[in-house]
């Protein structure tokens, strides 16, 4: 993921809403948002062309949500960007999220399913495991917030709006009207705008999916004196500032929305894009699970 917006208990009626971006090269393999044979309960798009797969692994991804019983969970992961901070043979980040979503990794027995705090305190320790990354997991009872190339150790989130986008960093707010953004550096312009647009969403019309979508659909580029600086060439860096990304080689290849409502229903969508945001599909998904208080 490249932009990740973040509804956290923030109005009565939903624990968690979603609208996030996955940003990625064309010629990835990767397969749209499903149920997985392999994971029973795991809704998620698969990432077919993750490097360092085990034999007989599943493939990774980017966000997913698992609602296998009493083990409800949601996470999500975007990569820190900086080019001289790439290490071949390093862990998929994919496997963040799979070790979190599906129960059991190198840490734990198999079907064991530690708590997000536990969690990312767990692969905190182990910082050079993978390139840089910002992991977000909760078990819908607490959201909990980890980069492994932040000077900050592990968060949990607070109920509010939260963004995270390449930097190290997340953007939160308070829920309450007009709660100001605030981050430990310069907040990202798509971070900052798409948590605008997503507050007056939540506010006015916090089932609507498709304005959720309208707001990570943006294209437009920020002004060079707003940019950050990532290690990328400029022409890039401007191409990568809006929140959806229609570039020659690279861009956003799925948006995601997901609405987990407080009681216990929930509706995920997602939409699929090709070179230069053609559309390829859409996808669809309710349910239902027992929240926890």
């Amino acid at each position: 993921m490249c932009l990740v917006l973040i509804g956290w208990r923030a109005h009565p009626d939903y624990r968690l809403i979603v609208a996030a971006n996955r940003d990625e090269f064309y010629l990835r393999p990767t397969e749209s948002m499903r149920w997985w044979p392999e994971v029973p309960g795991l809704l998620a798009g698969r990432d077919t062309g993750a490097v360092g797969r085990a034999e007989g692994d599943p493939p990774g991804t980017w966000l997913g949500a698992s609602v296998a019983g009493a083990h409800n969970r949601f996470a999500a992961v975007t990569n820190v960007r900086n080019p001289n901070d790439e290490r071949i043979g390093a862990r998929s980040r994919g496997a963040l999220l799979m070790d979190f979503l599906r129960g059991g990794d190198d840490r734990h027995p198999s079907g064991e399913f530690p708590s997000p705090e536990k969690y990312v305190r767990e692969v905190a320790a182990a910082p050079d495991d993978y390139n840089g990354y910002n992991l977000v997991v909760s078990d819908l009872a607490a959201l909990w917030w980890h980069s492994n190339r932040s000077a900050n150790p592990p968060q949990p989130l607070a109920p509010g709006f939260h963004g995270l986008s390449n930097g190290t960093f997340v953007t939160s707010a308070g829920p309450a009207p007009g709660a100001e953004l605030e981050a430990p550096q310069r907040i990202w312009p798509k971070v900052r705008e798409g948590l605008t647009e997503l507050r007056k969403v939540v506010e006015s019309d916090p089932g609507a999916v498709d304005r959720y979508f309208d707001v990570l659909s943006d294209r437009n580029e920020v002004p060079d004196d707003e940019l950050p600086h990532t290690g990328v060439p400029l022409e890039m860096e401007r191409a990568l500032s809006a929140r959806f990304i229609a570039h020659r080689v690279h861009g956003t290849r799925a948006s995601t929305v997901l609405l987990v409502r407080e009681n216990g229903t929930f509706e995920m969508a997602e939409r699929s894009y090709g070179e230069m945001g053609a559309r390829l599909g859409a996808v669809t998904f309710h349910g239902s699970m027992e929240l926890p208080r």
